[in-house]
C-alpha cells in the first residue's frame, strides 16, 4: 500500500510556471512505476508523465513535452511535475499516481491515486 500526497497547485497567469510535487508513504517510492495525469472540467482524465519502475525510463504525452518536465528524489520519495509556459488549456486537477507495474501511461494502469491539486491558468 502507498499513500500520495500532492502539493503545489495555484493560480497564475498565463507564460507563468508552476512545480508540483507528490509525497509517497508506505513502501519504498522506488517499488513502483510513478506518474502524473490531470482532469480538465468535463473532460476526462488524461496522462501526462510518469517514470517507469524498472531503469527510470521518463514517459510523456506528445503535447507536453518541453514544457512539463518529470523528476523525481527518491532520498525524498517525492516525485515532480516542472510546469513551464503555462497555458489556460492546463487548468486541471492534477493527480500523482503509482502503479505495482512496469509503467503508467493510462489511468488503467495506476493501483493507487493521490488526492489532487488543483491548478488555474488565467489569460
Amino acid at each position: 500500500q502507498v499513500q500520495l500526497v500532492e502539493s503545489g497547485g495555484g493560480s497564475v497567469q498565463a507564460g507563468e510556471s508552476l512545480k508540483l510535487s507528490c509525497i509517497a508513504s508506505g513502501r519504498t517510492f522506488s517499488t513502483y512505476a510513478m506518474g502524473w495525469f490531470r482532469q480538465a472540467p468535463g473532460k476526462e482524465r488524461e496522462f501526462v508523465a510518469s517514470y517507469s519502475r524498472i531503469g527510470g525510463r521518463i514517459y510523456s504525452a506528445d503535447s507536453m513535452k518541453g514544457r512539463f518536465t518529470i523528476s523525481t528524489d527518491n532520498s525524498k520519495n517525492t516525485q515532480y511535475l516542472q510546469m513551464r509556459n503555462l497555458k489556460p488549456d492546463a487548468t486541471a486537477v492534477y493527480y500523482c499516481a503509482a502503479s505495482k507495474g512496469y509503467n503508467i501511461t493510462a489511468v488503467r494502469d495506476a493501483d493507487y491515486w493521490g488526492q489532487g491539486t488543483q491548478v488555474t491558468v488565467s489569460s
